[in-house]
């Protein structure tokens, strides 16, 4: 029962995003390059966050203290991100094999954002996973059975926000239209409050919000990459 969780789960959070990898990024290097790149930035953020929260020692036992942190780091990042990928964007289109990976620079976002997706659910869930596996599980006792499906379910969310965040976040910056900067760091603060809920064993509470917000994210990303109610039928009707 326990390894039909561990998989279960495993599969709910890394499914869609290692089919998104498979299909749209393993097959050019230089995607990979980006891609690697941008989990190493959210794991350099990922270890000043953890600095200054070992270094406030009155705050430490706050999770939210910690998690405030956690968001301003990631987006710096982020943006640090873009300024890389901006200024080696011609050297990039030159060494890709098919010499296209300039011609669209949402792609490059895209890339981006999920790789600092993949990296932050990795974090998220490979402790929860481990602990899936035995040698017992949850709602016998204490605690509730909902536990592993939530978590992965929330990694999940967060792997496909962060690659449209940093979409809209690219383009933002792009174009200077700063609202788009100024949702992608409000939205990102407001689920991953939702996430402090999860104490209280609030799932519901958690991941109907979290998901309205993905899909709202999703739908303004599309736009973002130049998408169309019109070129969303007819690729469609292409693949039929």
């Amino acid at each position: 029962m326990t390894l039909a969780e561990f998989f279960s789960c495993s599969l709910l959070a890394f499914g869609a995003p290692l089919m998104m990898f498979a299909l749209t990024v393993a097959n050019d290097p230089v995607r990979i390059i980006i891609m690697i790149a941008a989990a190493f930035g959210w794991l350099l953020s990922f270890l000043l966050s953890s600095l200054v929260w070992y270094a406030v020692v009155p705050l430490r036992s706050y999770l939210a203290f910690g998690m405030v942190f956690a968001i301003i780091f990631q987006e710096l990042f982020r943006y640090g991100m873009y300024l890389l990928l901006r200024k080696t964007e011609a050297g990039l289109k030159e060494i890709s094999e098919n010499h296209d990976i300039g011609s669209n620079k949402m792609e490059m976002a895209y890339v981006s954002g999920l790789g600092f997706g993949i990296m932050s659910g990795a974090f998220a869930l490979v402790n929860v996973l481990a602990d899936s596996v035995g040698p017992g599980t949850l709602g016998l006792h204490n605690g509730t059975e909902y536990f592993f499906v939530t978590s992965a379910a929330m990694t999940l969310c967060m792997i496909l926000l962060n690659t449209f965040w940093s979409v809209i976040f690219f383009n933002g910056f792009d174009e200077k239209n700063y609202p788009k900067i100024i949702y992608v760091i409000a939205s990102h603060f407001f689920v991953s409050g939702l996430s402090l809920l999860n104490v209280k064993e609030l799932y519901a509470a958690t991941i109907l919000p979290s998901y309205i917000v993905l899909v709202v994210t999703g739908v303004i990303a599309f736009k973002c990459a130049g998408g169309s109610s019109k070129s969303l039928i007819q690729s469609f009707q292409t693949r039929t």
